[in-house]
Order: C-alpha cells, then sequence, then structure tokens
C-alpha cells in the first residue's frame, strides 16, 4: 500500500475513530491540539528585533548592488519601524498575541547550548531538547538521537499524523526517517508521501529542473509550498519546516537578499497560520512556534559567518504564538531561555512531558505555557 494511501485512509477513518482517545490523552487545561514549529535557517536576532541594519545597507560590507531600493523597502526611522517593515506578521500578530524572546537589548537572552553554533548541531539541540557531541559536523549522515516528533509519534493521537519539510537536504537526516518511521522531505527529493495532485507534480518537477544556486538545497519557495499542500490534504497534527535562505544569502555576503529572504519567510508564517485559522481542525487549536537552529556574527565583517570562533553565534531567538501562550509579546527583563527547552515546550503545549520522559533535555519554558 503506498504511504499516500495510508496518509488518506487516515485522515477518513482515524481521525473521527481516535477522537475520544485523543480527548482522554489531552489535559482540559492544554488547548492546543495541533503544533507548526518553523525554523530559519542562521537569522540573527539583530534584524529580527531591530530591522536592517544600516551599516551592512552598502556595498562595501553588504554587496547592496542598489541601495536607494533596498532603503525604500527595508529602511525607516526608527527599530520599530524597521522590523516591522522586514517582518510585518511577526510584529502585528505573534508579537501582540503571543510572546517572542531574544532581545539583548531589553534583557531577554536566548541561546544555543551546544558550544558549536552551526546548523546540525542547532537542529538536533532543538529537537532533540539536549546537545550531543557526536553532532560535531553537517554532514548527511542520520541523527542517531530521538527527536521530539519521533517520540510523539510513538504515541497514538500522533503517530503517522507528523511530517517534516526542509530546504537543507541534511534536514531529513536529522530525524532519521528510516528508524522513526516519520514523514520526512528535504533537498531536491521529490515528495511522494501523498495523494499527487496537480500543484505537487508541478513542485517536484521545478525541484528537477529549476536551477540550483546550491547543490544541498533548493529555494525556500519549493519546501515552504510542499508543506502547504500537505497541510491542507493530510492535516497533520504537527508540521515542522525548516527553510534555508536566510543562511545561504548570508554566507555569501549579498544583504539584500538576506532581507528578502527574511521578508518571504514572515509571509510563509503569516500563510501557515492564516490557512489554520481556516480550517475547523486548526482554528483555536494551534500553536505557531518559530526560531533559528543558531545566530551569526554582529558585526560589518562577521556578519556573513558563524560558529565556534564568533562567539555571538549562539545567541538566538524564539517565538511562540497560540491559545496555552499568554499575549505576554516581546519579552523584557525575563530570565535566559535555551534552546535545548524548545523541545520539552513542545510536548508540553500538547500536554506531554518530555523532559522526563527524556531526563537530560532541557526543562519546558513555563511563561510559554502560561505557568
Amino acid at each position: 500500500m503506498k504511504r499516500w494511501v495510508v496518509c488518506t485512509a487516515f485522515m477518513i477513518v482515524a481521525f473521527g475513530a481516535d477522537r475520544r482517545s485523543i480527548a482522554a490523552s489531552h489535559p482540559a487545561q492544554q488547548k492546543t491540539e495541533n503544533i507548526i514549529f518553523v525554523m530559519t535557517d542562521g537569522m540573527r536576532w539583530q534584524e529580527l528585533f531591530r530591522g536592517a541594519d544600516a551599516t551592512l545597507m552598502n556595498k562595501e560590507n553588504g554587496s547592496v548592488e542598489d541601495v536607494p531600493a533596498l532603503r525604500k523597502a527595508y529602511w525607516r526611522d526608527t527599530e520599530e519601524e524597521r522590523r516591522r517593515a522586514l517582518m510585518p506578521f511577526l510584529w502585528d500578530v505573534v508579537a501582540r498575541q503571543g510572546q517572542v524572546y531574544g532581545n539583548r537589548e531589553k534583557g531577554s537572552d536566548a541561546y544555543v547550548t551546544n558550544g558549536l553554533d552551526f546548523s546540525y548541531p542547532g537542529y538536533s539541540e532543538t529537537l532533540c531538547g539536549f546537545a550531543d557531541p557526536r553532532i560535531n559536523s553537517n554532514d548527511n549522515v542520520p541523527n542517531p538521537n530521538v527527536t521530539v516528533l519521533e517520540w510523539l509519534n510513538r504515541q497514538s493521537p500522533y503517530h503517522g499524523r507528523i511530517a517534516a519539510f526542509g530546504a537543507w537536504n541534511v534536514i531529513s537526516a536529522v530525524f532519521n526517517p528510516e528508524r522513526s518511521g516519520l514523514v520526512a522531505n528535504a533537498g531536491y527529493q521529490p515528495f511522494t508521501a501523498m495523494r499527487p495532485n496537480a500543484r505537487l507534480e508541478l513542485l517536484n518537477q521545478l525541484k528537477a529542473d529549476g536551477p540550483r544556486v546550491w547543490d544541498d538545497e533548493p529555494f525556500d519557495a519549493i519546501p515552504f509550498y510542499t508543506a502547504l499542500e500537505y497541510l491542507k490534504a493530510c492535516k497533520p497534527r504537527i508540521l515542522y519546516l525548516s527553510l534555508g535562505e536566510t543562511d545561504d544569502w548570508a554566507h555569501q555576503g549579498n544583504y539584500t537578499e538576506y532581507l528578502n529572504a527574511a521578508h518571504r519567510v514572515d509571509a510563509y508564517l503569516r500563510m501557515l497560520w492564516e490557512t489554520a485559522q481556516s480550517m475547523r481542525q486548526y482554528r483555536g487549536k494551534t500553536t505557531l512556534i518559530f526560531s533559528p537552529d543558531h545566530g551569526r556574527g554582529d558585526d560589518p565583517t562577521e556578519w556573513k559567518d558563524h560558529g565556534e570562533k564568533g562567539p555571538s553565534s549562539k545567541y538566538i531567538w524564539m517565538a511562540f504564538l497560540g491559545p496555552d501562550t499568554p499575549a505576554l509579546g516581546e519579552r523584557a527583563s525575563v530570565p535566559e531561555v535555551r534552546q535545548n527547552e524548545i523541545a520539552a515546550t513542545l510536548a508540553a503545549l500538547l500536554g506531554r512531558d518530555y523532559a522526563s520522559a527524556v531526563p537530560n533535555a532541557g526543562k519546558p519554558i513555563a511563561n510559554v505555557l502560561g505557568r
């Protein structure tokens, strides 16, 4: 039996049949039944909270070819206006109705604990809840650790109803689908785990035929629209999406495309959220989580890179929006939050105690849960 047949059958039969067991296993005080988790690779906290950086909006530091056009798009008189111009959904909706952490200028530190400050260690720490010294490269090898999504997939309300999509081809390896059984699609691999339709066939064709700027990942639009098709067709309980252009354009020193990529990510968040809120299964019962895998350098000569040699690369940010998260907005003068706490927080939003099951994982972020 093809996998997409299983997906379709589950939606028609099992969802209704399992509704009682789902309700019984879900604590009454928790309203979240679904999670949408989006990560954008290597986006700095500086742009998220300050907007466009004047020191990089030039040819010397940011390889900007058309400075007036870039300033028209993203430069405003104040930081609040600039960051809203860059990421309007984050600041108009997420920050007003949820919580955003990581503005170091306001006493809100968020950081990576793995000490390496690059991609695979960051994704593994985020999704497993702990740093593993064995994860010390970006090699495309299966993750020996169980992610929180694999852990949830072993439980009946979520089994077969979790999917992960990524631009970078290593994202599939982070979830180790051969062991975990998770639907995972990344890089240029065609997506075949659902009933085909015209849009999905076109997306797969674009993966195969489109121009390849990077050998290990397509442009973000491909995994995003693939994930959106899956959301609408298969209605997963947990949808994970990793986007990569913010990191790729930064490594190339192209500040124009870095900002454009961040602006598109914000638009993608809006589309996912509004699509979810238009569907009965998700409306009022879904939490959105948004974060990067690492930070990067904080001055005009270091912003392109990240890693152990750049201490500021450990600083990240995270945002939460959903029915169980109090609307406390941009956090200031609060205890630090760590990347290794996201996994347990995700599980706790669903009423699951990952921190007890995995003792070396970080604990849930209490304020996100309204505790």
